[in-house]
């Protein structure tokens, strides 16, 4: 299951964002960070007794099941008043759900989180960066196994010179990306593709901010 992979902010942040707004209601998600333990109902729980204990009052909250579906707004819907009563909503999601309530709600939004990455939980309690959404992907020729977020330098054409035993030489228990690489395609035969010579990277695929227009 392919997650947004959240932290919370800093505290001393958080509490400069929540300048001047003294009456908040607080939104978390059931999805993403639930799993990743930044917004489902133990940490809106904690969050609300945290800001209690700071004096501010909190007008109510709520764990909606997706926070980035268009259907969030008809779920907040029935939290209407207390919302209403709030000078400001404190989204414990990542950031595309933020977004999604700012756009639905029209209320001055504090978001709780940063959202890092794309990930997936490789173990329990583990998540790992599986895309960066580059816009240029080789995948096709190394065998299903990205090198740009599984190499710790993106090295696109490898191995690097620090691999030592299969191993990477920034973190000696992770696996070298191109000896993962490697075998893979050795097992699919087509070891080949690793000769393949791959131009330096546009990290800049598509120009900012993206757009996708359907014919």
């Amino acid at each position: 299951m392919i997650r947004s992979i959240t932290q919370a902010k800093p505290e001393a942040e958080l509490t400069r964002l929540l300048k001047g707004a003294e009456r908040l209601f607080i939104i978390g998600c059931g999805t993403c960070v639930t799993l990743t333990q930044t917004g489902g109902d133990p940490q809106v729980r904690s969050m609300s007794e945290q800001l209690a204990g700071k004096g501010k009052l909190v007008t109510g909250s709520v764990v909606v099941p997706v926070a980035c579906d268009n259907l969030t707004g008809e779920i907040l819907a029935d939290h209407g008043a207390h919302i209403r009563q709030a000078d400001a909503l404190l989204i414990m999601t990542c950031a595309y759900g933020v977004q999604t309530i700012a756009r639905q709600l029209g209320k001055m939004v504090v978001p709780a989180l940063d959202t890092l990455f794309i990930g997936k939980e490789t173990a329990p309690g583990q998540f790992d960066e599986i895309c960066t959404q580059c816009g240029t992907c080789i995948i096709g020729e190394t065998g299903g196994i990205c090198p740009v977020t599984t190499c710790h330098k993106g090295m696109v054409n490898g191995p690097c010179g620090g691999t030592d035993k299969g191993k990477c030489e920034i973190d000696k228990r992770k696996d070298c990306a191109w000896t993962l690489i490697y075998y893979r395609l050795r097992e699919l035969g087509r070891l080949d593709s690793m000769k393949q010579y791959q131009k330096p990277r546009n990290h800049q695929g598509e120009p900012s901010p993206g757009k996708l227009e359907l014919a």
